[in-house]
C-alpha cells in the first residue's frame, strides 16, 4: 500500500512560523466582515446569496480569494475540509484519501459513499480535480506553490484553510466563512464544547485523570503536546496531560528510545498508529519488560485508537470521535 504521510509539526517548524500564522489565522476569518458575509454584494450590487454572486475572503495565507456566494461544487483536498464540509451539512464533489491511507478516512467512510476520489492527501491528480468542475477548492495546508498555481488554474476560487499553527476550530470557522456559513460554524462549535464539558463530568473515578496520548512510529512512540487536535479534546472534557507531556505546543515529541518509554506513562495511554510499520513496531515493544512496567500497562488502562483521527489536525466531526473514545474507555473502569 502507497502510504500518503502528513507528520504534525516539527518544535523547529512550529517556532519559525508561528508569527506569521497567528496573523493569518484572523484573516481567514475578515474578508467579508463579522456575520458570514451575510452582506456581500456581487459586482452588480445586488445580494450575492440570492443572485449566486461572488464574495470575498481572505484564506489563511492572507492572500484575498473571490469566491462564489454559495459554492455548489466543492472539492476538498485534506480530510480536515472533508470534515469541515461535511459537518456544514455540505456533500463535496471530490474528496482525496485520508491521512495514511489509501482510502478515505473510516469514521467518514459512510458519508462520502459516491463521491468522487481526486487523489490522495495533498496530491489531487489535476484531470480528476477537473473532471469534478469545481467552483471551490478547500487545499488545506497545501504549500506547494506549483501545485496551487495548477489549482487556480481551474478555478481561481483555491483556499489554503490551514496555517501551520491553527487549531481546528480556527480553521473550521474559516471555511464556515468561506462556503458562507460561519453562523453554522460557530454553532457547531459550541454544541462541541458544550458536549465535551458534559461528556466530562460523567467521567466518574476518571474525572481530571491524566490522559498520555501517543502515536506509535516505526522507530518509536511521540506522546502529543497539550495543544494538538486530540488532547485540546481532553482537556475540554476535564481531563489532565501527565507533568512532562504538558507541554504548550501542538506538536509532537521526537521518537523515544525503549529506554525513555516511561515519558509515555499516565493513568490512562491512548495509542494510535498510522503505518503497517507503526502497528508492527508496537506489537514488538508489547512483548518487551519496559513497556510492560509502565503503570497504565499494568492497571489495563491501555486504548487502542484510530491515528487517521487522534493524529491529524482534527475537525469537528473528528473531535465527536475523539471525545468518544475517551468517554466509552473512561466510564467503563
Amino acid at each position: 500500500m502507497t502510504v500518503s504521510r502528513r507528520p504534525l509539526l516539527t518544535a523547529r517548524r512550529r517556532t519559525a512560523s508561528a508569527v506569521a500564522a497567528l496573523g493569518a489565522a484572523a484573516l481567514l476569518l475578515t474578508g467579508c466582515g463579522a456575520d458570514s458575509g451575510a452582506d456581500a454584494k456581487d459586482k452588480g450590487g445586488k445580494d450575492a446569496a440570492a443572485s449566486g454572486g461572488t464574495r470575498t475572503v481572505k484564506d489563511a495565507t492572507g492572500k484575498v480569494v473571490e469566491v462564489p456566494a454559495n459554492p455548489q461544487r466543492i472539492v476538498t483536498l485534506t480530510q480536515e475540509d472533508l470534515d469541515a464540509v461535511l459537518a456544514l451539512k455540505i456533500k463535496p464533489v471530490g474528496i482525496t484519501n485520508g491521512q495514511g491511507l489509501d482510502e478515505p478516512p473510516a469514521y467518514l467512510k459512510d458519508k462520502v459513499k459516491g463521491i468522487d476520489i481526486v487523489g490522495g492527501l495533498l496530491k489531487p491528480v489535476m484531470d480528476k480535480v477537473v473532471a469534478a468542475k469545481p467552483d471551490l477548492i478547500l487545499a488545506g495546508d497545501m504549500q506547494d506553490e506549483q501545485v496551487l498555481k495548477q489549482l487556480r488554474e481551474i478555478t481561481p476560487a483555491t483556499l489554503v484553510t490551514m496555517a501551520p499553527t491553527d487549531d481546528w476550530k480556527v480553521s473550521f470557522r474559516g471555511i464556515g466563512n468561506a462556503v458562507n456559513k460561519l453562523n453554522d460554524a460557530n454553532k457547531v462549535i459550541a454544541d462541541h464544547e458544550a458536549a465535551a464539558k458534559a461528556a466530562g463530568e460523567k467521567l466518574g473515578a476518571n474525572k481530571n485523570a491524566a490522559v498520555s496520548i501517543v502515536r506509535w512510529n516505526p522507530d518509536g512512540p511521540s506522546w502529543m503536546e497539550k495543544k494538538q487536535f486530540a488532547s485540546g479534546v481532553a482537556l475540554e472534557m476535564g481531563l489532565q496531560r501527565p507533568a512532562n507531556q504538558n507541554k504548550d505546543g501542538n506538536a509532537h515529541a521526537p521518537s523515544l528510545s525503549l529506554e525513555k518509554i516511561d515519558e509515555i506513562d499516565g493513568d490512562w495511554l491512548f495509542l494510535s498508529t498510522l503505518t503497517s510499520d507503526g502497528e508492527k513496531a508496537l506489537k514488538d515493544v508489547q512483548t518487551k519488560p519496559a513497556y510492560k512496567e509502565l503503570g497504565a500497562v499494568k492497571k489495563g488502562h491501555v486504548v487502542t485508537v484510530d491515528g487517521s483521527v487522534w493524529s491529524t489536525r482534527g475537525g469537528p466531526l473528528a473531535s465527536d470521535v475523539v471525545m468518544n473514545d475517551i468517554s466509552k474507555a473512561l466510564t467503563k473502569s
